[in-house]
């Protein structure tokens, strides 16, 4: 499902104007970016949450020219769901 699908369906759902619903949508997005950015986690109850994984520094090697480089710590962003949203995808998506 794309950002124009959700953006679509919302609008469907709840008869308000496409244009509206992207921007809510447009600032919800930035406002995760911006807090993950800067080291915030953010939480949805009943949803997941928006976090921020330390990644330690470690080996890594460059098969073009055979040679190791070591790979900084760094941050990456990571999405944990919610419980009750992950058995519900558990008790509805058959493989």
């Amino acid at each position: 499902m794309t950002k124009a699908e959700i953006v679509a369906e919302i609008a469907e759902k709840t008869g308000i104007e496409k244009i509206t619903v992207q921007a809510s949508v447009e600032a919800f997005m930035k406002s995760v970016k911006t807090n993950l950015s800067q080291g915030k986690n953010v939480y949805l109850r009943g949803f997941g949450s928006f976090i921020v994984k330390k990644r330690a520094t470690k080996k890594g090697r460059n098969i073009s020219k055979n040679t190791t480089i070591i790979i900084p710590e760094h941050f990456i962003p990571s999405f944990k769901p919610a419980k009750t949203f992950s058995e519900k995808v558990k008790k509805s998506v058959k493989a």
